[in-house]
């Protein structure tokens, strides 16, 4: 196996994973790390080695196909190598810098390129930032600095990080529980709308987007005038792979309008041709005020953005040398780099098109997938090259240990994949855009055959 070649392989396990060098590493990581980050059994974990495309390598030399993208994040595909050129020269010119003091040419360059980018028309701005986490909390901050109302309306199922702010916004009681008693009280909870498990029990769209009225009812209670802001996933990404219908995301544009609310769209997993669109917000046609993007922006470089519109991001205050919200880390210039070349490389490649002219080879696969699956796939739903296979029992009920089964049996054949959703009874699919139709059929082939054992 040659560098040129890995990329576009097939997967090729040489020994069952997890190898001897893998449970060798296992056997030490606790010693050093919080045992609450990596989980560790006989099965578990496999350490990786290297990667380029769409193929990772792990340390006992085994080839597998990614159908994760790392989080979604190797959008031009793994170790691109105009990507890590770019990082390199950057590293070697000017590692680090001091982006709210002395600014690099490139952060300005990157900052330029996201507002030509973001949706919508007129001009925008930037806060950088290094996670998507941090990203969502410079939003929010926006939000309470340009409406003075400190309120925001969030959903179920929603994933938007782990930071405190976040946090809040969050809906998953295992990541918020152990601190409730430090979290603020800010966000209120409106109904997600899950068509495949409606918690109205209507059907799509002859329910009229009833669960929108919630967001209605959380404005008129108690507190709801002090709501400045709305924060929603487009699509679901850790939620369970779940696009929100574009009637109801045109409708709570026009909610916001009427109430005069921010509308802040979390695109960081979702955003940069993930879904065949730079960001999924455009099949719908809606522009929000406020939009967070990472992961995909840079193929790897801890990097992240928050951009919204001028009128909006121009209510916070003008720096008097005192920035009240930056980091050490803002506009970093390795990081401007790698996002600047891995833009380059999706537009050079066209890569949001061609994620667009997959999708319908991959809603074909997995659709035929499911009919094979004797009802334990109760639903497939996606867009471009993010997509969902939600596991079910006979009665319809969410099936967590199937989907833990099925990510095992497809490592150890040499595909790899997350799983997801509130019950993490999803199958998660999120490949780098540079997967090769033969790869994408060799990975639902093993999913396949992972269903057949399960």
């Amino acid at each position: 196996m040659t560098k040129t070649q890995l990329g576009s392989l097939l997967g090729e396990i040489v020994v069952a994973p997890p190898g001897p060098n893998s449970k060798r590493l296992t056997s030490k990581i606790h010693e050093y790390e919080s045992r609450n980050i990596t989980y560790v059994s006989e099965d578990f974990p496999i350490f990786l080695s290297r990667a380029a495309g769409a193929n990772v390598v792990d340390v006992d030399g085994n080839v597998y196909v990614d159908f994760t993208g790392f989080f979604g994040v190797a959008a031009t595909g793994h170790s691109n190598p105009a990507v890590a050129d770019a990082i390199g020269r950057q590293a070697h010119e000017l590692l680090h810098g001091m982006g709210d003091v002395y600014p690099t040419e490139n952060k300005l360059a990157l900052a330029e390129k996201l507002c030509e980018l973001a949706p919508g028309e007129g001009p925008k701005r930037v806060i950088f930032a290094s996670t998507g986490s941090e990203a969502i909390e410079a939003a929010l901050k926006t939000a309470a600095i340009a409406t003075g109302k400190p309120g925001v309306i969030c959903f179920t199922s929603a994933y938007h990080g782990l930071g405190y702010g976040a946090l809040v916004v969050t809906d998953r009681e295992i990541f918020k529980a152990p601190f409730r008693r430090q979290l603020g009280s800010f966000g209120h909870r409106a109904l997600y709308p899950n068509c495949y498990r409606c918690p109205l029990n209507l059907k799509y769209p002859s329910c009229e987007v009833a669960c929108l009225d919630a967001v209605g009812e959380i404005l008129d209670g108690d507190g709801g005038a002090q709501v400045g802001a709305v924060i929603v996933e487009p699509m679901q990404g850790r939620g369970g792979e779940v696009p929100a219908p574009d009637r109801w995301l045109q409708e709570l544009r026009e909610l916001c309008d009427e109430r005069g609310l921010l509308l802040i769209f979390d695109e960081i997993f979702a955003g940069f041709g993930r879904t065949g669109r730079w960001f999924a917000c455009e099949h719908a046609g809606v522009v929000p005020d406020i939009i967070c993007v990472g992961k995909g922006l840079s193929s790897g470089f801890p990097l992240a953005a928050c951009i919204a519109k001028a009128d909006v991001m121009d209510r916070w205050p003008v720096s008097q040398g005192e920035a009240i919200h930056t980091g050490t880390f803002l506009g970093h210039p390795t990081g401007c780099a790698a996002g600047l070349a891995s833009i380059e490389q999706m537009q050079k490649h066209k890569l949001v098109e061609r994620c667009a002219d997959l999708e319908s080879t991959v809603r074909d696969l997995l659709v035929e997938l499911q009919k094979d699956s004797k009802g334990r796939i109760g639903d497939v739903r996606g867009r471009g090259l993010m997509w969902g296979l939600e596991c079910i029992d006979a009665a319809g009920a969410p099936q967590t240990e199937l989907a833990g089964a099925i990510m095992l049996e497809a490592m150890q054949q040499g595909l790899l994949v997350l799983t997801s959703g509130p019950q993490s009874n999803v199958v998660a699919i999120s490949p780098p855009l540079v997967i090769t139709t033969e790869q994408l059929c060799f990975g639902v082939d093993v999913l396949s055959r992972a269903f057949a054992r399960a």
